[in-house]
């Protein structure tokens, strides 16, 4: 899940950046609003985090200019109006939910885990791979009945290759859905995750094949790849 973090304050702005992270989010944090709607034409987010006071516009002016550009991406709004005719403007000019400062981190991502399950309810609930079942809502792999202990990195380009799978996903897509433009996440880096997971899979009928020249491809043993 990609999120697009709007917030000015960088005390509140970094801390938020690092949590998402550590949730396992690819994050973009932008200060100013003049970039918002550029960056939403030239990128696909599957939330909007929006703060109100901007130094450069009033978030609901750039929420208004965004719907009315049919940019339909999700906004949650994180801002200190707290008034009940401000959270009415707020849902009015688009957004789809309201979170008052001061908040707790854990009720910012429990908000977020809403998005990213109507998200997955849009597409497939649950995943099969072979031995191996995905479920996006609550970020976990099992094979065989376990849950696999992944990091947040691991978890995000097997949740790929299984959503693919028996199709090549290319070293680009990878870098390109868990890459922030403040971190240096490469195709080098790609692979170190390849080869951590292929040895957590190593006992089992599943297997990730290199496609020289295109990137990967998860394959299953029996050929039992299914989804439900």
């Amino acid at each position: 899940m990609r999120v697009l973090l709007i917030e000015d304050d960088a005390v509140l702005g970094r801390a938020l950046d690092e949590f998402l992270k550590g949730q396992g989010y690819a994050v973009d944090w932008l200060t100013e609003g003049r970039q918002v709607i550029e960056t939403l034409t030239l990128q696909a987010y599957d939330l909007v985090l929006l703060d109100l006071n901007l130094p450069d516009t009033d978030g609901l002016v750039l929420l208004s200019q965004m719907r009315s550009q049919a940019i339909m991406v999700p906004v949650l709004i994180l801002t200190a109006r707290d008034g009940v005719n401000e959270r009415v403007a707020g849902l009015d000019c688009g957004a789809d939910d309201y979170l008052v400062k001061p908040f707790e981190l854990p009720e910012l991502a429990a908000r977020v885990r809403v998005f990213a399950r109507r998200q997955s309810q849009q597409a497939l609930s649950r995943v099969q791979a072979g031995p191996l079942w995905l479920d996006s809502v609550n970020r976990e792999i099992t094979a065989e009945g376990e849950r696999l202990a992944l990091s947040a990195r691991e978890f995000s380009v097997l949740e790929m290759l299984m959503m693919r799978s028996g199709r090549v996903v290319t070293k680009q897509q990878i870098v390109n859905s868990l890459s922030a433009w403040d971190t240096d996440f490469s195709e080098n880096a790609v692979e170190v995750y390849i080869y951590r997971l292929r040895k957590r899979l190593d006992t089992l009928p599943v297997s990730i094949q290199t496609i020289r020249g295109f990137g990967y491809m998860l394959n299953v043993a029996d050929d039992g790849a299914a989804a439900g």
